[in-house]
């Protein structure tokens, strides 16, 4: 099973759907959000495309009530931990605010933002991934992940 990955839309709509766009070339319906999203208009696209989601709240959400409301409460407090076909994974924007190894039970993956850097990769026995900056505007290149939960492997894919 193949589910999408992003973060750091802030706002940008053009960018969001291409990411939707990415994701519906790989038959994915459900995405992971780690963050960013800004203001509650930009998940319009998501509910519009017929997408399922769920996210964390990132350092740029300031509207979390709005948010909160528009997303029908799939945007959440990070650390979040959800467990997908079998795998845990914890989803949060700014992995330097958590201690993942003090948690009782180690996940197998880490989604995490905040950076905007791109990033695939595995330590001890945890698959790390920052699917990078969808908006594409401090590194300027937009980017989300494509996750196989099954196999545990994780693809940037440019968004153009």
């Amino acid at each position: 099973m193949k589910v999408g990955i992003l973060s750091d839309t802030h706002d940008y709509i053009v960018n969001i759907n291409k990411a939707l766009e990415v994701f519906k070339e790989n038959n994915i319906s459900f995405f992971i959000h780690a963050g960013d999203f800004v203001a509650p208009f930009s998940l319009n696209p998501y509910f519009e495309k017929g997408f399922d989601f769920i996210g964390v709240f990132g350092n740029n959400d300031g509207e979390k009530n709005g948010l909160d409301k528009k997303s029908k409460g799939k945007i959440k407090e990070p650390p979040f931990a959800i467990n997908l076909y079998g795998k845990d994974i914890l989803i949060v924007h700014d992995i330097t605010t958590i201690n993942y190894l003090s948690f009782s039970k180690t996940p197998s993956v880490i989604v995490y933002g905040h950076t905007h850097i791109a990033e695939v990769k595995k330590e001890k026995d945890i698959l790390f991934i920052n699917p990078g900056e969808a908006c594409g505007w401090v590194t300027g290149k937009a980017t989300v992940a494509i996750f196989d939960v099954e196999i545990l492997k994780a693809e940037i894919i440019e968004i153009k």
